[in-house]
Parts: C-alpha cells; sequence; structure tokens
C-alpha cells in the first residue's frame, strides 16, 4: 500500500510516501521569507503553499520512485494550524484522491507529532505496545499526554498561555537573534553557563509563587518572557553582547527544566515507563541531553525522533494514517472535512 502524506500547517510544505509503512520519501521545503518579519505572516504563509504545493507533490512522487497511478491512500493535515495554509494543503490533497478515486483520510497534526516517534523508515516498526507519556513542545503547543498503544489519549497538561517554541524564538528576538532564534539559542547555550542568571520556572518546584505545583501538569513562559525582557531592559547593550551566550544558556535551562520536571512526574505520577518527545524544540540539543540523562536516573525509556521527524513534516502525516488503517481507526473519504486552526483538549 502506497500512502502519499501532506502537511501544511505553518510555514513547511512537505509531502511523503510510504509503502507498507516504510518511508520512502520525505520532501520538506521550509520558508524563509519570514525572517524579514521576525515570525511567521499567514498570508505570506499560505501564498508559499500554493506556489510549492504542485512541485513538492511531485518530488515525493519521482523520489519515492512511484507513479501517481500507484498510489492507494492520499492523508493530509486537516489542523490544527494556520486556516489559510491548513486548506492549501487538505484541499489539494482533496483534490488529487478524488481525481485519482482514492481514499482520503484527514489527520490532526498534533496526533501526529505524539505518533511521530514511531515512524518506520527500514525494518519493523518501533514496538507501540506500551502506555507512554508524550510531550508535544513546538512553537505552537506545548502539551502533556498519556497515550495508550490503540492510539488513544488524554491531554493532563497544557500551556496556559505561551508554547515553549514562541518563549524560545520571542527571546531570542529580545536578544537580537534572527527568526527563528530557538536554534540560535541552542547553539549560543553550548558555550555558555545556565546558572549566570536564575529566570523564572513557572509551576514548578522551582517557582516562588504560592501555587502548588505538585499534580499539575500545565505550562506558563510568559512570564519568563517577560523576566527576559525586564533583564534586558535593566543592562546596557554592551553587557548583553559580552555574556549572549551565558542569557541564552539561562533562558535555555530556564524552558527545559519546566519541560523536563513535568514530563518525568508525569510519568511516575502515572506509573508509566515510557517517555516520548516530540514536536520541533524535541530538536533542541539541551532538552535532548537533559530529558535523557533524567529518563535514566528513573530507569524510563526514552523516544525521541529523528530531527527530520521532529519538525513539521508529511512523514509523520502518512504514518499516523498508517497506523490508524492497521487498527482499523482511519476514517477514510472524508471528502468533506473542514480545516480547522485550534487544538480540542476535551
Amino acid at each position: 500500500m502506497n500512502i502519499l502524506g501532506i502537511e501544511t500547517s505553518c510555514d513547511e510544505t512537505s509531502a511523503a510516501v510510504l509503502q507498507k509503512g516504510h518511508v520512502l520519501s520525505n520532501i520538506i521545503s521550509s520558508q524563509f521569507i519570514h525572517k524579514t518579519y521576525g515570525g511567521v505572516v499567514p498570508e505570506l504563509a499560505s501564498r508559499e503553499h500554493e506556489r510549492l504545493i504542485v512541485s513538492v507533490v511531485d518530488r515525493a512522487i519521482i523520489e519515492a520512485n512511484i507513479q501517481k497511478t500507484d498510489l492507494d491512500i492520499i492523508a493530509a493535515t486537516s489542523g490544527p494550524g494556520l486556516i489559510g495554509a491548513v486548506m492549501v494543503g487538505l484541499c489539494f490533497a482533496q483534490g488529487l484522491g478524488y481525481s485519482l478515486g482514492l481514499p482520503f483520510i484527514p489527520v490532526n497534526h498534533i496526533e501526529a507529532h505524539i505518533f511521530s516517534p514511531f515512524i518506520q523508515e527500514s525494518g519493523d516498526r518501533k514496538a507501540l505496545s506500551e502506555p507512554f507519556i508524550s510531550l508535544t513542545v513546538s512553537g505552537g503547543h506545548t502539551m502533556l499526554s498519556l497515550v495508550d498503544p490503540d492510539l488513544h489519549y488524554n491531554v493532563i497538561g497544557r500551556t496556559i498561555d505561551d508554547a515553549a517554541g514562541e518563549a524560545f524564538d520571542k527571546t531570542g528576538k529580545m536578544l537580537g537573534l534572527d527568526y527563528p532564534a530557538g536554534p540560535l539559542i541552542d547553539k549560543l547555550a553550548e558555550e555558555g553557563d545556565p546558572e549566570f542568571h536564575l529566570f523564572p520556572r513557572a509551576l514548578t518546584s522551582h517557582s516562588r509563587t504560592s501555587r502548588s505545583y505538585r499534580d499539575n501538569y500545565d505550562f506558563s513562559f510568559s512570564g519568563l518572557k517577560t523576566s527576559v525582557l525586564n533583564y534586558i531592559e535593566q543592562n546596557d547593550r554592551a553587557f548583553i553582547e559580552k555574556h549572549l551566550p551565558d542569557i541564552a544558556a539561562s533562558i535555555q535551562a530556564a524552558i527545559i527544566d519546566v519541560l523536563v520536571e513535568k514530563t518525568v512526574a508525569a510519568a511516575i505520577k502515572y506509573k508509566v515507563m515510557n517517555i516520548s518527545v516530540a514536536g520541533g524544540v524535541s530538536a533542541n540539543s539541551g532538552l535532548r541531553k537533559k530529558m535523557a540523562f533524567a529518563c535514566k536516573e528513573q530507569d524510563i525509556l526514552l523516544t525521541i525522533p529523528k530531527a527530520v521527524y521532529s519538525t513539521d513534516n508529511a512523514a509523520m502525516i502518512a504514518s499516523l494514517a498508517s497506523l490508524k488503517l492497521a487498527r482499523g481507526r482511519a476514517e477514510q473519504n472524508s471528502y468533506d472535512v473542514a480545516p480547522f486552526a485550534s487544538f480540542d483538549y476535551c
């Protein structure tokens, strides 16, 4: 069975082909036009998707060494994401599927991230037989879920304001770094002292507030952004430039400490000995190292997808469609499905 996956939820235009569950191709075209504006501009993102979608899909099919007529199923992101961007990929996929007479499967973008650690490149698919705690962390989302092997999950924690990826990008912008600032902070942090300045870690054991943090798996990063802004305003530019690696390391430590503490605490609370970390921020080297160390201390198995599957990509869309098909849970022929912008946590 050949499955074509399409992903256009934000600023990556991506198409992938899976054959019998194996990734044959995974084309990702990132939009660099947004660097000029310091963040993703929704209208520009939609236009770029329209410009690129045909060539990206064609490249995915060519690299997979198949023809369009060899496709059996088409899957695409139906949300959440930028509504115009989602609509481009969704409508293209529905139109292509309809013209070829193929079943169409809508895929939830966040769910695809949750199950991205189980993308199959070659050989057997990674085991999906035990419950696990999923930390899904990106520029738009930060949430913890308790996931069952049957693909059901319960969201047990989420951000109450800003996502971790947004905190990376916005504080990086305050420091004068280019967009996206997350990878730049990660690189600078390798040369800095994470204890140079103690930035707040909201809703954790490090929090100075009186609000109880125990059994609270929600996240909050708006206070961190305010703290970084105040710190920058209280020091001159020469000081900031001189200690840029140390400040970057301190910011990164504040974000990572929160993510690691809550994820491991959730695994212990629910007696789950498996943790997965997915989403764009899972590519952060500091997060990977600290999460691996914390999991090793608790004898917890950690699964993180390869960097190429951490950021938005179509392989995870096709892979989740494949998983759902294998379990009889795929919603096929959904040609009337509409794109949606927000994720329903209920």
